[in-house]
């Protein structure tokens, strides 16, 4: 598993959530989502380009590639269990899981979040309703 830095996680999620909203994401809803500079944005899309997360054209915009996406829910699935440990396990109030859940997730030992998935009974949805992506990147299907 390749390990990426805490603030390269920031940005993969942050570009996750941004792209359901719009064709491509542009440096400048990245900046603001981050509250960063613009351009700090461009040396992170330059590094994540190289490793091959995202798809970037300068002045046009970005999306994550196939394997940004992968990625991606992979974070979202360690900060959703996180999330549900916090408040089924440890008594966090669903308002508090958050802030905490956001420095867990960089926790990046598989073996650890399997363990705690299945600890916890292969949770579907986190304490605020969201849905959790299995080890294999699918949501549970949600019946409205």
């Amino acid at each position: 598993m390749v390990k990426y830095t805490t603030s390269e996680e920031n940005y993969i999620k942050a570009i996750f959530h941004l792209q359901k909203q719009a064709t491509q994401v542009s440096t400048k809803e990245l900046a603001g989502a981050l509250q960063t500079k613009p351009a700090s944005v461009t040396d992170m899309m330059k590094k994540l380009k190289t490793k091959k997360l995202l798809n970037y054209k300068p002045y046009y915009g970005f999306r994550l590639s196939a394997e940004g996406n992968r990625v991606a829910l992979g974070i979202i699935r360690r900060h959703r269990l996180w999330e549900f440990f916090l408040a089924e396990k440890l008594d966090f109030r669903w308002d508090e899981v958050h802030e905490v859940a956001e420095q867990l997730e960089h926790v990046s030992s598989m073996k650890l979040i399997e363990k705690l998935d299945s600890f916890l009974g292969f949770p579907k949805f986190d304490p605020h309703g969201d849905p959790i992506p299995d080890q294999h990147g699918n949501f549970p299907i949600q019946l409205k």
